[in-house]
């Protein structure tokens, strides 16, 4: 076991007892950040030579399950703190880049994404967000929707129309950048999901990630597997909820987990995580900016499978699961989003059919272009 995962466990049960306070206070859970920070969990993908401990994602995966089993809100701080616009400007940066935003993201900020609009969600390159050239740099000008951390997070990642198409640009809070909105939501009610508003917000030249908006789009890959793990943690946390309900509560004379129809259930659980880990796992390992379909795969699968075995771990408290009492009323919540943010489960298996079709299928013409045939099970 890492010295990180240690410290990921070590911390679990404090993660666990706060959880409820964020939820209910929809309050951005600092403390849990500065606990993450302290024990070098901010910043692990970050190489050895910008100061990090260079963590592989197959490392890094395991340690964001054992958060999310206690809190899904610090998980997603966790996410955003080691993948994601982290990725991208690791790949893509400069030193000087990548230097500010080691330094920024290990001592606790939470980088923001900034793709989505209100008119482009799914569709990215529908962003109507320009960089428009100006002395010594950019002017930013647009709105971006449903930002994680807007307003909290002081490093941004955004995505804008700039002459040569859609480039990506780094940017910190400041003038020029507002939070316009922000969503009450169901779930993750801690985390602000914002509506930023860009007026004029200068980013100097050399703050332009020197990327195509295709390379950098493969960060998400790595925020798929980000999500994903967050999914799956959250359900393996309620699995252990119903195990232990199992195993304490009796009925007509006896534990529950005496029950067949109740060991079936807890049994397919158990079965449908360990399959979704083990895409996660594989998916992990097929690169710093890993395989565009094993990040599909992995991600429809574990946040599909999460909403159903949080949904069996609730039925099996019956009343007390879905009052407010017990964890499990957050965590369906909570795990609800999985299948939304972070590519939709429909756009995932567009992405997937479209591979194993050796097709690329255009959504606005509903057609296929043309491409060679190839086997299902590659890549």
């Amino acid at each position: 076991m890492s010295d990180h995962l240690t410290r990921a466990k070590a911390l679990a049960p404090t993660f666990a007892e706060r959880a409820a306070i964020w939820d209910r206070e929809r309050r951005y859970c600092h403390d849990n950040v500065a606990d993450l920070t302290r024990a070098g969990l901010m910043g692990m993908s970050v190489p050895e030579q910008f100061g990090g401990p260079g963590l592989t994602l197959t490392q890094i995966v395991p340690i964001i399950e054992v958060v999310a089993g206690a809190c899904t809100l610090t998980a997603r701080v966790l996410v955003e703190g080691n993948m994601g616009a982290l990725t991208a400007v690791m790949s893509y940066g400069t030193d000087v880049q990548k230097a500010q935003w080691a330094e920024g993201v290990m001592s606790g900020d939470k980088p923001a994404i900034c793709i989505s609009e209100p008119g482009a969600g799914s569709d990215a390159r529908a962003m109507t967000t320009t960089a428009t050239p100006a002395p010594g740099g950019w002017r930013l000008n647009g709105v971006k929707h449903w930002i994680t951390g807007g307003g909290i997070s002081n490093l941004h990642l955004v995505f804008a129309q700039a002459p040569d198409g859609i480039r990506g640009f780094l940017t910190e809070a400041g003038p020029g950048l507002a939070v316009t909105r922000l969503e009450r939501t169901m779930g993750l009610c801690g985390m602000p999901e914002a509506e930023l508003t860009f007026t004029d917000h200068f980013v100097a030249t050399d703050n332009m990630l020197d990327a195509s908006f295709g390379d950098l789009m493969g960060a998400y890959n790595v925020q798929r597997i980000g999500a994903g793990t967050i999914a799956l943690g959250v359900a393996s946390g309620a699995a252990m909820l119903a195990r232990d309900h199992l195993l304490d509560r009796c009925q007509f004379d006896r534990p529950l987990a005496e029950f067949q129809g109740l060991q079936w259930i807890l049994a397919d659980m158990d079965t449908e995580l360990a399959a979704a880990r083990l895409l996660l796992l594989d998916a992990a390992a097929s690169g710093i900016l890993p395989d565009r379909i094993k990040a599909a795969r992995a991600k429809l699968l574990s946040s599909e499978t999460a909403i159903r075995v949080v949904d069996r771990a609730l039925q099996m408290f019956g009343a007390a699961g879905y009052g407010s009492d017990t964890p499990l009323e957050r965590m369906y919540r909570d795990v609800r989003m999985f299948t939304i943010g972070g590519g939709t489960a429909q756009v995932l298996r567009n992405q997937i059919a479209a591979h194993i079709l050796d097709r690329k299928l255009s959504q606005r013409s509903g057609t296929f272009d043309a491409g060679p045939r190839g086997d299902i099970a590659a890549q």
